[in-house]
């Protein structure tokens, strides 16, 4: 029989790739080949749930898995990070029976946001979670718009989505499409501001009519209250929402009541984890065990890592090349701190999957933030460091506090043994092992 002959084979490539260190998308591929709609011929969970955009899907999900889990959910998640339709067919099959029998209660998945149509094609995700469309690998993804264009592909009648109503490109889906919407989002808070702090504002024109939005206030980037100037398009009021947020002493209120400290003090990881607490409460757990749950949450995504070097300690902020926002969360957490930093920025493999040299991505980043009184510091390495200090002085970055060094050892050979200042690098995650090498992790 064709479908248990590709879950047999799957399951041997799963086995024969782990030995070998191949990634875990290979097995998926071999069974796709031998059985195109494998995943419409296994017998799945009716708890399916989907997590895809452009920023926080991993935390997200992880998240997720972790409330599920201690909630007593027995629950597959790609934690791999294998998110297109070849990993997620890995995942599936690895914990099917060779009838097609899923073994668990719960299947969660992290998709890709450009191929989830692909994966949709064959599964229908109980509850679907899209949280933010950004400039993410503009080289292999293009504008958001066009991102937005292959999202609409992947909705199926009978999923619920959960969207992230002070995003307008996705609160728009609700326009769309005739699904149940839960919305979550953040109320006015100290953070917010009247103009778009982004070099770029993807939030200018209504995804509906193209006409100008308007906005009261913006979180970050272009999220924030709004309201087409020509159709009815708006901000809906969020389900779950949080009203108050401290990032100083590191918490959240939700809908007035429930108090989250948040294990990253960051407004964008303060969306992920309403977002986790909105599925949470879609899958009917209660509030109270949500709080205690992502109050005991601990991140283990590797994305903040400790280490030490020499005598000096210091802090790993995983960025993502190609993708402005992830950056500038990470800049606005770290000029957000009272205390004295110096910062090593690593730009060495300048795109995470393709050999272009394609640099443009830096003059989106918001690199005028380094300008802050704390930051005392700055060095610079990697192959890219001529094109970031070009970056810099068109920018009007204080370059008496900049630093370029080609190799890692040397940057971190630059750190001063201060007690007074506290050290973090950033870097993509193609980059990390480079620092990670060289030092010692906590």
């Amino acid at each position: 029989m064709l479908k248990t002959f590709a879950i047999l084979i799957c399951k041997i490539a799963k086995k024969l790739a782990q030995k070998l260190g191949r990634g875990s998308s290979f097995p998926g591929k071999v069974a796709l080949k031998i059985c195109p709609d494998i995943l419409s011929r296994v017998s799945l969970p009716a708890n399916i749930i989907a997590v895809t955009g452009s920023n926080g899907k991993t935390s997200t999900v992880e998240m997720i898995y972790h409330i599920l889990v201690n909630s007593g959910f027995d629950v597959v998640c790609n934690k791999e990070g294998s998110n297109q339709i070849e990993g997620v067919t890995t995942l599936v099959l690895d914990n099917c029976d060779l009838r097609g029998n899923f073994k668990k209660d719960v299947l969660l998945i992290e998709v890709d946001e450009r191929y989830a149509k692909y994966v949709f094609s064959y599964i229908t995700p109980k509850y679907y979670l899209l949280n933010n469309l950004y400039r993410d690998q503009m080289t292999r993804n293009g504008h958001p718009e066009y991102v937005f264009e292959q999202i609409k592909l992947s909705i199926r009648p009978d999923s619920t989505l959960i969207l992230n109503a002070d995003d307008p490109l996705i609160s728009s889906l609700a326009k769309l499409y005739d699904n149940t919407v839960v919305y979550y989002g953040a109320e006015e808070n100290q953070y917010v501001t009247e103009k778009c702090q982004s070099i770029y504002n993807d939030g200018y024109y209504c995804p509906l009519c193209k006409h100008k939005m308007i906005y009261d206030y913006y979180q970050f980037a272009h999220v924030g209250k709004y309201e087409c100037s020509h159709c009815d398009f708006e901000r809906e009021q969020p389900d779950f929402a949080i009203t108050r947020i401290d990032l100083s002493q590191g918490y959240m209120i939700i809908n007035d009541e429930y108090r989250i400290d948040l294990a990253f003090r960051s407004l964008h990881n303060a969306y992920n984890c309403l977002a986790a607490f909105t599925l949470g409460r879609c899958m009917n757990i209660s509030e109270e065990i949500l709080v205690e749950l992502l109050n005991s949450y601990v991140i283990k995504n590797g994305r903040i890592r400790e280490f030490a070097y020499k005598d000096i300690g210091g802090t790993l902020l995983i960025s993502k090349h190609e993708n402005t926002v992830s950056y500038n969360q990470n800049l606005n957490y770290i000029t957000s701190l009272k205390d004295k930093i110096q910062l090593v920025l690593i730009i060495d493999d300048i795109s995470r999957k393709y050999f272009t040299s394609d640099t443009s991505w830096l003059w989106d980043i918001s690199f005028e933030l380094l300008n802050s009184k704390n930051i005392k510091k700055v060095i610079v390495s990697g192959k890219y460091i001529n094109d970031v200090a070009v970056r810099f002085n068109n920018g009007d970055v204080d370059m008496n506090k900049v630093v370029l060094k080609d190799s890692v050892n040397e940057a971190l050979d630059e750190l001063d043994n201060d007690p007074q200042l506290r050290t973090f690098v950033m870097t993509c995650f193609s980059d990390q092992d480079k620092l990670l090498k060289e030092v010692e992790v906590l």
